[in-house]
């Protein structure tokens, strides 16, 4: 409330500055109309009404009337009084208003049009500009929300709703987020496919539409990035160098689950942070770092951030789980936030943040897009049912479909055997020379697959989830040769510009076992600090990280390109043709 009433104090300003340059308001006018504005912030509605029709001298035709006629007649309707809303709005010239008074004027026409004409109230709402100052932008939302509601128009009624998003805070943002979500999801998904192919790549409704076809056990074909440049490249200036796109922070907040069940991921991803930290080859460069437990709970993240605020970061960076993003999410907040993970559901972050997380869909995705450009045109999935293995074929089946291939099949693995024969038969019916197989399935159960469809003669290239490989060698991969997934590139030292895994493992655990993905996930974090805002304004350009290549799109998501794997005499080795990193000398250094 408190910044709504700053807004409207800021659009009296502005009001009265507009005025000036035709003669301007007198000092006394300009008290009475400060008199309105604070009243109408109070709430007393009816008195600023009425203030600002005394302003408006009887008879005269100025902008400065005009606009004095016009917020009593926002501050009538405010009031409920409808009629009288309506009777003071006939008075003003609208050929006179311009700006946001032109738009405030469209708005109340909708407004007093919605209870008997909400088709009319809908063309008024879909003709106001899109960018208005905040309280007016809600309101817009707000009327088309009603009036695509009362037509029964749900598709955009899901809009309105997603267009509110971002302007409201805490349980009510939650509550508009629920609404938006069982608006979509009640489109069901032929009709939620449609008007994503219809949106452009940038649209704030993609992740939602996303977020709603998961729901449904769907999902949307991404649009990967076309990387073109890496960030941090040396720019000649004056007699030294900067570095593009980097920003130096005064203090980083790093905020992790130090603490309680999740303290084994927190402590991997922040020795890979703090290695990435002191690898760093200028130190003038490296801002002081404070770590704070949020014991894996969204109350503990709230409170790290406020103590984080209070100590004066100006970045933080984290937290880990999804309910302490989505609860750091709602909370507004006013610092700038590198997330370590995805908020539930579609809420994009607020504006300056971004999030960062390692996806399983993201593995789908990628087979999917690898298949199609080995020339695959249909494909036999098998998964052994975690949710994980679930969002990844999802994400598998929505990118190769988009592509023109052919998913023939998805078999669920039973747990209760060891022997997939029936589950093999019932999938390759009709699978060709040019049709492939993607698994996502661990490595136990897929040392167990693959030797079965050689068995059954099936020569058809296999694609996997990074899941397939622990990241620890084992000689039993010896099963799974000719396997491809997608993973990494700094656990098999394919990134240039980083420390050794190999090395770094003799002194840090995390760095070699199980961890390893998760100790490259913090290196990432911090190779991005400086540069994530930079990158969002730069389609194309990327930061070589620890686990691909790493950019940002325009709703502030991280997208990773990960490089492409394959068994070769049971040892995981990169496969070539994947994406090339950065040359050493370009490599950013935060």
């Amino acid at each position: 409330m408190r910044t709504l009433s700053i807004l409207m104090l800021a659009s009296a300003l502005l009001l009265l500055a507009g005025c000036a340059t035709m003669g301007g308001p007198t000092p006394a006018q300009q008290a009475a109309n400060a008199q309105a504005e604070a009243l109408y912030q109070r709430g007393d509605y009816q008195g600023a009404a009425r203030t600002w029709e005394n302003l408006a001298a009887p008879g005269q035709r100025s902008a400065l009337d005009d606009g004095y006629r016009l917020r009593a007649a926002d501050a009538w309707f405010a009031a409920g009084q409808r009629a009288r809303a309506a009777q003071q709005l006939a008075s003003v010239d609208s050929a006179a208003l311009r700006g946001n008074d032109a738009a405030r004027y469209n708005l109340l026409q909708g407004e007093l049009a919605l209870p008997r004409d909400p088709q009319r109230a809908l063309a008024i709402a879909a003709m106001l500009p899109r960018t208005l100052p905040p309280d007016l932008e809600l309101r817009a939302a707000r009327l088309q929300l009603a009036a695509a509601s009362a037509v029964g128009d749900r598709w955009t009624a899901a809009r309105a709703r997603v267009r509110m998003d971002p302007l409201l805070h805490g349980a009510a943002r939650q509550r508009n987020a629920r609404a938006a979500e069982r608006l979509l999801v009640s489109l069901g998904v032929p009709d939620l496919q449609k008007q994503a192919q219809a949106l452009p790549a940038n649209d704030a409704m993609l992740p939602w539409l996303a977020h709603a076809l998961h729901s449904l056990g769907s999902a949307l074909p991404e649009t990967l990035p076309q990387l073109t440049r890496p960030a941090g490249t040396l720019i000649a200036q004056g007699a030294g160098a900067t570095q593009e796109g980097f920003h130096a922070y005064h203090q980083v907040a790093l905020l992790l689950p130090l603490s309680g069940p999740l303290r084994p991921a927190g402590d991997a991803v922040a020795e890979g942070f703090l290695c990435a930290y002191y690898n760093t080859p200028q130190p003038q460069q490296r801002p002081p770092v404070r770590i704070y437990d949020t014991q894996g709970t969204p109350a503990g993240a709230l409170a790290a951030y406020q103590r984080a605020q209070a100590d004066g970061a100006d970045l933080v960076v984290g937290p880990l789980t999804r309910d302490e993003v989505t609860a750091l999410f709602a909370s507004n907040p006013a610092l700038p936030v590198l997330a370590l993970n995805h908020p539930e559901g579609a809420v994009n972050p607020p504006p300056g943040s971004v999030e960062f997380g390692l996806m399983p869909e993201n593995d789908g995705t990628e087979a999917a897009a690898r298949m199609l450009q080995q020339g695959i045109r249909s494909a036999v999935v098998f998964l052994a049912g975690s949710d994980n293995e679930q969002r990844a074929v999802q994400a598998f089946k929505a990118q190769f479909e988009a592509g023109g291939g052919q998913v023939l099949s998805v078999q669920t693995l039973p747990q209760d055997t060891v022997n997939y024969r029936a589950q093999i038969q019932a999938g390759v019916a009709g699978l060709g020379s040019d049709g492939g197989f993607f698994i996502a399935v661990p490595p136990e159960t897929a040392r167990l697959l693959l030797p079965q469809i050689r068995v059954a003669r099936l020569r058809q290239p296999v694609f996997a989830s990074v899941q397939v490989y622990t990241g620890t060698p084992n000689a039993l991969d010896r099963d799974l040769d000719g396997v491809q997934f997608p993973d990494a590139p700094w656990l098999y030292d394919a990134q240039p510009g980083l420390p050794s895994r190999a090395a770094l493992a003799r002194d840090l655990p995390a760095a070699g076992g199980r961890g390893a993905r998760l100790f490259a996930f913090g290196m990432d974090a911090y190779l991005l600090s400086p540069y994530f805002a930079w990158l969002q304004q730069h389609p194309g350009s990327y930061v070589a990280g620890a686990t691909g290549q790493l950019s940002v799109d325009a709703q502030g998501h991280v997208q990773r390109t990960p490089i492409w794997v394959h068994f070769v005499n049971g040892a995981a080795t990169p496969a070539t043709g994947t994406l090339s990193s950065a040359p050493a000398s370009e490599a950013p250094a935060p």
